[in-house]
């Protein structure tokens, strides 16, 4: 039997700018999110075009759910967001929005309730135009780059090769997050996947435990 979402998430957003020429930078990787999201949900959700985005309406664990790309570019989100909450009855406590963090390094993820805009023109927007900083985010990491690179350049740019391998990690645990988030709540995502370094692949993983596991029992001989 599916189990009822606890935390009543009803929205999920994915932030990013419309246009090819934005497509795969590093300020666009709310839409990435999203798009393996959709991948993960029941293939019974349905497209829409309307309140200046493309969102997707199905049921998801019992419950009615949206997922919301705007296409206003990302400094106006806030005018696509609180339409589609409102004409459907749903709460900022309701929403749960994605979007790239530059304080984070890339292969990171944190998951918080509520919190400030943190400088990211996406969410001043949403919070003006929700009138409150009370809605669930996810921060995806991408950091900083190189020292003396300008904000905009960095973050409208592309991935390197090696980048992008972090982040498809990254997308794929960021929508295993929201999915045991819907089912389970956002304190048991936040438990599970806030800690996590997608930067280290599962093979890098076992070789440090194999070798933390040599050294241990080395120590304990000598002892």
């Amino acid at each position: 039997m599916a189990q009822q979402t606890t935390q009543g998430i009803r929205l999920i957003v994915g932030l990013g700018n419309p246009g090819k020429e934005y497509a795969g930078t590093r300020h666009n990787v709310g839409f990435a999110v999203v798009e393996r999201l959709l991948g993960k949900l029941p293939k019974s959700f349905e497209r829409f075009h309307g309140y200046t985005s493309y969102y997707w309406s199905g049921n998801y664990a019992g419950s009615k759910l949206f997922v919301q790309m705007p296409q206003t570019y990302m400094n106006l989100s806030g005018e696509a967001v609180m339409p589609l909450a409102k004409a459907n009855g749903i709460t900022p406590e309701e929403i749960l929005v994605i979007y790239d963090d530059m304080d984070l390094p890339l292969g990171k993820l944190r998951i918080r309730n509520n919190g400030g805009p943190g400088g990211h023109n996406g969410m001043k927007s949403i919070i003006a135009a929700l009138n409150t900083e009370k809605f669930a985010r996810m921060r995806i990491g991408i950091g900083r780059g190189a020292t003396g690179a300008g904000m905009a350049d960095y973050v409208l740019s592309a991935m390197t090769p090696e980048e992008q391998t972090v982040f498809d990690r990254t997308a794929d645990g960021a929508s295993d997050a929201v999915i045991l988030a819907l089912r389970r709540g956002l304190g048991m995502a936040a438990n599970r996947y806030n800690g996590e370094d997608f930067g280290v692949s599962e093979e890098e993983k076992t070789e440090k435990q194999v070798h933390t596991k040599i050294t241990i029992q080395h120590l304990e001989v000598q002892a």
